[in-house]
């Protein structure tokens, strides 16, 4: 496994864990379609939640809210329309979520969640 894939995984399994104590309920991870991949999707009460996670090991590049585009903003909503069309949950509003995880030299991680960035 690539390093990078590591720190990828990580900042999903806090992202998941970050999602559930905060009331929603994950259902899928790392779905994939010929138009690209959603991290997570996740229920918050009746709306689709799909979101995006960026992980950082620092800020040398910035956050990570700032590299989730407005074009990578807008191809998130058309897979958040795709998964719910291909999961039975035709007519259900769906929102896109960006979380950015920072991994922190000791302690917790820095979690930063934007609901509705797109």
């Amino acid at each position: 496994m690539r390093v990078k894939d590591g720190v990828g995984a990580y900042g999903e399994d806090v992202a998941v864990e970050h999602l559930e104590e905060n009331g929603l309920v994950v259902i899928a991870r790392n779905w994939r379609c010929a138009a690209g991949e959603i991290d997570i999707v996740a229920l918050d009460g009746d709306i689709v939640v799909v979101c995006e996670v960026k992980t950082r090991s620092g800020f040398g590049y910035g956050s990570g809210l700032e590299a989730v585009t407005r074009e990578k903003g807008a191809r998130l909503r058309r897979l958040a329309l795709a998964w719910r069309n291909a999961n039975g949950f035709e007519g259900a509003t769906v929102r896109v979520d960006v979380v950015a995880v920072h991994r922190g030299q000791q302690g917790s991680p820095l979690i930063e969640h934007v609901k509705g960035a797109f």
